[in-house]
Order: structure tokens, then C-alpha cells, then sequence
């Protein structure tokens, strides 16, 4: 029996750990996709936001944000460790090693802080953004996490889990809450220069490296194998293991009909297959199963996938057309279709989920993440600035925030 244990725990730490690697592998994802969308003298600064927000978010769901969404903010993490046989005060599984529970919930804290990266880029100072990195990372993402995965009230008024609140591995936890940070950054900073023509037409403006962003995309792809599947947190039974199969399962399966989906319909509406828009539909069906890919058939989760591609493309569309610049799609993929996700977890699990609990869950969600985010932003706004000069942005950030060009030979030489 003792032996059985062992083995038991040693393969779903294996597994939890390989999952959380594969997450990892998603801001390499995030980075090759936004630096291909964006336009060539603008590169070098979203390469560095990427790396760097990563390792700070490493460093502050260390020191307090791991405590504060499931230890009640008592550091233990940071002033004492886990040690190998789990002892520490934060809330730990008992069947797999509680270090593999931390390295799989800071990458997914980094995930949601890289969705803000995009919607903001070509325009936004780079401390800037790190200095909002910190307070993300270390305090708005763990608070909201404590009251949904970490089960504590919400400011001491009610429980999420009462009113049937089910998020499985964070349509709304992550990408909405990702999306409503990168929302109000995007509010306070305004479109970039030459985004809209004095009659409020939307401008496009392309990126610079398609298949990079194409290859981001299969990355974020292949990596979301790990985000839900991940989130099984076992797979040495029976039942767990076929659990992870049919996650792994579905969630190829909603992404394919995002993507064919918004290919079809940018097809019908701008009579071109839109590359951005197909690729913007795949990552929308991949975030619209993840509030729960376990419990579709896989015909439910093609169509649940499908119905993200067709949300995000016209989704995109009213974006542009309230001017709110976002030059990767991140608020509508992750926020819009985040928010469907949560709203379709009852149509397949009515045992976990109500509309009611999804609904409000999303508004916790969304009104914490987004006012406490517009506030730091303002701060940050009112103290250093958030936006470069209108010469800096004209020439490109990478020279005057990074001091280097991603592509010396096919941009402007500079002294």
C-alpha cells in the first residue's frame, strides 16, 4: 500500500510538474505572437516586457502572492520555504508535492500578466509596465485568486462557491482578469498615432513578422495541453487518467473550431482569409474551453470553440470602432471570450456550475481586477508617465526604452 502511495504521488508530481513547464513554454508563445504583430521597430521592447515580466512574476508569487491567494498572507513561502515532505502553512495537496503546486500556479500568474503586454504595446514606457508587473503579480491577481480557486470571501461578504462558481483551469480567473488589467492600461493610454483617421476610421496598421506570430500561436497551442490539462491535478488512477484525455482531447477540439470559425467569417466579411483574425480564433476557442473542458462531448467543445472564433472577430470589430486600440486582440480573446467560457461551464456541468455563480463570479473578477488596476496605473501615470513621446513612438521604442533593433538591417539606422 505504501508503495503504491509513493508511485501514486511521484506521478502526478511528475505529471503536475511537466504540465506546468508546458505553461511556461505559453510566454514564449505570447512573446513570438506579439512580436509578430506588431510592427518591426517596436520588437525589441516587447521581447524584453515578455522575459522580464516573466522572472517578475516568478519573484513576487514567491514573496507574497502564493501566501496571500492560498495561505491568508502569512509569507510562509518566502521566510521559510517547502521543504520536501510539505511542510509548510500555506494549504497543500495531499497528492503531489506542494513546490510542484507553486511552480504550476506561478506560471499561470505570469500568463495572465502577459495578456496585458500585448494590448498595450508600441506606446507604453517599459519601467512603467514592469512597475505594474509587481503589483499584478505580487497583489491583484492573488487576491482574486484567493477568493475563486483559494475559496476565501470576497472581502469577507460572500463565497464564490456558494453560488456555484466553477472555473476549471481560468477562462475567467486568468484571461478575463488578465484582460480587465489590460483594459484599463489601455483606457488610461490611449490609441497609438495614426490608429484612427480624423473621421474615426479604424486604420489597420500590420505586424511585422506573420509567421512568428503564426508560430506563437502553435506555441500557446501546445502549451494549453499543459494550462488545462494541468488542471486535473493528477493522472496515476484510473478516472484521473482519462479525465486528462478527454481534457487534452477537447481542448484541441475547441481550438480547431475557433480557428475555422473566425476564418470562415473573415472570409464573409472582409472577403480575404484574415490570417490575424484565424489566429486570434484559435486562441479564443482554446480560452473559451478552458473554464471547463472536462465534462463536453467533443462536438460541444468544437462548437464552443466555433462560437469564441465567431465572438472575437466581432468582438475586434466594436473594439476598433470604440477605439480602443489593442494591437494583438487581447481584450477581446481573453476578456470577451474569457467571460463566454465561464458562461458555458453550466451548459455541460449544471452540477458545479450556475449561470447566476458564472455571472457574478465574472463581475468579482472584472470590477476587482479592473478598478484596482486602473488605480496603480494612474498612480504609475501621475508619477513617471505610462506613454512615450510622440517622437519616441513615431521612431519606435526599441531605440529610446531598449537602445537596441530587433531587424538592424531592415529598419531605419539610427546614430
Amino acid at each position: 500500500m505504501e508503495i503504491t502511495f509513493e508511485l501514486g504521488y511521484a506521478l502526478d508530481t511528475f505529471y503536475f510538474l511537466i504540465c506546468g513547464a508546458l505553461v511556461m513554454w505559453m510566454a514564449a508563445g505570447f512573446t513570438m505572437l506579439e512580436a509578430g504583430l506588431v510592427r518591426a521597430k517596436n520588437t525589441t521592447e516587447i521581447l524584453t516586457k515578455n522575459v522580464s515580466l516573466y522572472a517578475i512574476s516568478c519573484i513576487m508569487y514567491m514573496v507574497c502572492g502564493y501566501s496571500i491567494m492560498y495561505g491568508g498572507g502569512d509569507f510562509t513561502l518566502f521566510l521559510s520555504g517547502i521543504t520536501a515532505d510539505g511542510a509548510t502553512g500555506v494549504a497543500e495537496p495531499a497528492s503531489y508535492a506542494p513546490s510542484a503546486d507553486f511552480f504550476f500556479q506561478v506560471v499561470f500568474v505570469a500568463t495572465a500578466m502577459s495578456i496585458v503586454s500585448g494590448a498595450v504595446a508600441e506606446r507604453m514606457k517599459l519601467w512603467s509596465f514592469l512597475a505594474f508587473t509587481v503589483v499584478l503579480t505580487g497583489f491583484i491577481y492573488p487576491m482574486e485568486g484567493a477568493w475563486t480557486w483559494g475559496g476565501e470571501p470576497v472581502f469577507g461578504l460572500y463565497t464564490l462557491s456558494d453560488f456555484g462558481f466553477s472555473d476549471f483551469a481560468g477562462s475567467g480567473i486568468v484571461h478575463l482578469a488578465g484582460a480587465a488589467a489590460a483594459l484599463a492600461g489601455v483606457l488610461l493610454l490611449g490609441a497609438r498615432k495614426g490608429k484612427y483617421s480624423s473621421d474615426g476610421r479604424a486604420i489597420a496598421i500590420p505586424g511585422a513578422n506573420l509567421p512568428l506570430a503564426t508560430l506563437g500561436t502553435f506555441i500557446l497551442w501546445m502549451g494549453w495541453f499543459g494550462f488545462n490539462g494541468g488542471s486535473v491535478l493528477a493522472t496515476a488512477s484510473v478516472e484521473s487518467a482519462n479525465s486528462v484525455a478527454v481534457v487534452f482531447m477537447n481542448t484541441n477540439a475547441a481550438a480547431a473550431g475557433g480557428l475555422v470559425a473566425a476564418l470562415l467569417l473573415a472570409r464573409l466579411l472582409f472577403k480575404k482569409a484574415d490570417l490575424t483574425m484565424a489566429l486570434n480564433g484559435a486562441l479564443a476557442g482554446l480560452v473559451a474551453i478552458t473554464a471547463e473542458p472536462s465534462t463536453p462531448t467533443p462536438l460541444q467543445a468544437t462548437l464552443f470553440g466555433a462560437i469564441g472564433g465567431v465572438l472575437v472577430v466581432f468582438s475586434i470589430i466594436t473594439l476598433d470602432k470604440l477605439k480602443i486600440d489593442d494591437p494583438v486582440g487581447a481584450i477581446s480573446v481573453h476578456g470577451v471570450v474569457g467571460l463566454l467560457g465561464l458562461l458555458l461551464v453550466p451548459v455541460t456541468n449544471p452540477d458545479s456550475a450556475t449561470f447566476f455563480g458564472q455571472l457574478l463570479g465574472a463581475i468579482t473578477i472584472f470590477a476587482w481586477v479592473f478598478t484596482s488596476s486602473f488605480i496603480v496605473w494612474s498612480i504609475i501615470k501621475a508619477m513617471v508617465g505610462v506613454r512615450v513621446s510622440e517622437e519616441e513612438e513615431f521612431d519606435g521604442v526599441d531605440m529610446s526604452e531598449c537602445g537596441l533593433e530587433a531587424y538592424p538591417d531592415f529598419t531605419r539606422s539610427h546614430s
